[in-house]
């Protein structure tokens, strides 16, 4: 057995998650009648990915109480007494599957959570690296009755430069606009028989879409009231599984280590969404809330320089709040990241990864659901959208011409969802690698080895 005790201690202030609520509910936070300093001796990641099956590793909790706070000020850890008020053990060990057994959770966390069916004695991950976002579990309400407009009714109300997720299975297409997803981040939905969730954590700015179903089960997913590295964590209302938006990976409770199926989307322009499927729908403004659908709640969010309630180490590489278009091929163990503003320059990337030929699309139009207070005068920071070039045995080379993506082989002319548009392919539709459009710090944190494409 090997015993791992890390001495580094963390402070950690229950003050910030009471502001955080209270500015989300609009009150003042009563003042604290008791405060305690927990120090939690921890394994880092590191230390914990090391473990081999069977290990031990030790998670020391402790809790000392000191003078009450007056107003927001935090606790002040010096006039802690000497001796902790309580100390607490936690074993956990590492099993055959890699999910580590044991329930080491922080007071803090554990008071936000206790009253949750999650299996909390298994997790893949530290329960040091999860923070509150503020909202309670479901306090940003999921969409889980979604109702759809024509275009012609969305565009009363949806400007043509605005982002929506765009969705197409079997020949049904649906747009999922950001305006409405800043304020929700989560739409259960069933396209063609397929049920799928339709996410997006304005933090990360990650837009993801994943099949609900696992093993036979259709799940429903809620937002959980938490984060880790920045990014929404989900949860299953049937075994309340903790999932990471992210990645699509369960990390705590019953499903640990299992992963949802991720399914091809592009945010893009409505007037993009529109151009290429003039039959498709708009999720609808009559989503049973009262939102200022429209108004970004973040505005002046993607030009800060730093991350919000991000705990993490910033690769410094590129800028935290950079725009990248990220593919990972799991298959050969390739993760890649291409800088938005470089794509923006040439229009088109052609590339080959691990093996695997892809091509990456810009196009100019898609405002930023992030800038200003209203979307629809947000600043353009284009769509992007990563395909296989290969159609029907033919290799195909793409570039930019008078805003135009042509082809060399055929000079056919495509569009940013993969359609070609006119040519002698006209009607044909390329294959669509999944991707996704994110800031750099969230893409690094949980892809820290990733390569950043450098022209040639």
């Amino acid at each position: 057995m090997l015993r791992i005790e890390k001495r580094k201690y963390l402070l950690r202030f229950p003050v910030l998650f009471i502001l955080l609520l209270a500015a989300c509910s609009g009150t003042k936070p009563d003042q604290p009648t008791a405060a305690t300093i927990e120090t939690e001796a921890v394994p880092t990641e590191s230390e914990f990915e090391a473990a081999e099956v069977g290990d031990t590793v030790t998670s020391t909790l402790r809790s000392t109480a000191v003078p009450q706070p007056t107003g927001t000020t935090a606790p002040d850890p010096t006039e802690a007494s000497a001796e902790p008020t309580s100390e607490q053990i936690i074993t956990i060990v590492k099993n055959e599957e890699g999910i580590l057994i044991g329930d080491n959770r922080s007071n803090q966390l554990r008071s936000l959570t206790d009253s949750w069916n999650t299996d909390w004695e298994r997790h893949t991950i530290d329960y040091d690296e999860i923070l509150s976002g503020g909202p309670p579990r479901d306090g940003i309400p999921s969409i889980d009755a979604p109702t759809f407009d024509s275009q012609d009714v969305a565009g009363i109300w949806l400007a043509s430069n605005e982002p929506v997720i765009a969705v197409e299975i079997d020949g049904e297409a649906r747009a999922y606009p950001l305006q409405i997803l800043t304020w929700h981040e989560i739409v259960n939905d069933t396209i063609n028989d397929v049920p799928i969730i339709v996410t997006f954590c304005p933090l990360c700015n990650s837009a993801l879409v994943f099949d609900r179903r696992f093993e036979g089960q259709v799940f429903e997913f809620g937002t959980s009231g938490l984060l880790r590295n920045s990014d929404l964590i989900m949860y299953d209302r049937t075994t309340e599984t903790l999932w990471q938006q992210f990645t699509g990976e369960g990390i705590v409770g019953e499903l640990a280590g299992e992963q949802l199926t991720f399914l091809p989307s592009t945010l893009v322009s409505f007037k993009d969404f529109s151009e290429a499927y003039p039959e498709g729908v708009v999720l609808s403004q009559n989503t049973g809330f009262n939102r200022a659908y429209g108004r970004n709640p973040y505005a002046g969010y993607d030009s800060i320089d730093q991350p919000f309630l991000f705990a993490g180490e910033l690769d410094g590489r590129l800028p935290a709040m950079a725009r990248v278009v990220t593919v990972s091929l799991a298959d050969v163990g390739v993760d890649v990241a291409y800088l938005v503003s470089d794509l923006a320059e040439v229009g088109v990337i052609n590339d080959n990864q691990g093996g695997q030929d892809l091509v990456v699309f810009y196009t100019p139009g898609t405002s930023s659901a992030l800038g200003a207070e209203m979307i629809s005068i947000a600043e353009d920071v284009g769509a992007t959208a990563v395909y296989d070039p290969t159609l029907n045995g033919q290799k195909l080379t793409f570039t930019q011409a008078n805003e135009n993506i042509i082809d060399a082989e055929t000079g056919s002319s495509w569009n940013i969802l993969g359609q070609a548009i006119d040519g002698p392919l006209a009607g044909e539709t390329l294959t669509p690698i999944i991707h996704g459009d994110h800031f750099w710090f969230s893409w690094a944190a949980f892809k820290p080895d990733t390569s950043i494409y450098q022209s040639q």
